[in-house]
């Protein structure tokens, strides 16, 4: 399985607009990877209800994991979008 842990860049963590830029990315990914807040269960990162519903604030870490087949470049992008509070999901890695 292939993770990232990062810190939400975002000062208020993954709520509304930043929810669904995530969501937007993740699901493009085209390949299942999960989001999970410390203590918490996986939850689907492509999933509006299920990221609104980890309450993650800004700060807070969190893990990105998939066990999709060359899914790296996929997860470097994700955590880079989350970490540095990005609007778009950026071109290149």
């Amino acid at each position: 399985m292939a993770e990232r842990r990062v810190n939400i860049g975002w000062a208020e963590g993954l709520h509304a607009r930043p929810a669904s830029i995530f969501v937007r990315a993740a699901t493009a990914a085209g390949v299942p990877i999960t989001i999970t807040k410390a203590g918490g269960a996986p939850v689907n990162a492509a999933s509006m209800l299920a990221v609104l519903g980890l309450g993650a604030q800004g700060g807070d870490e969190v893990v990105l994991a998939s066990e999709a087949e060359d899914v790296e470049a996929a997860l470097d992008r994700l955590a880079k979008l989350v970490a540095e509070g990005l609007e778009e999901l950026p071109e290149t890695v």
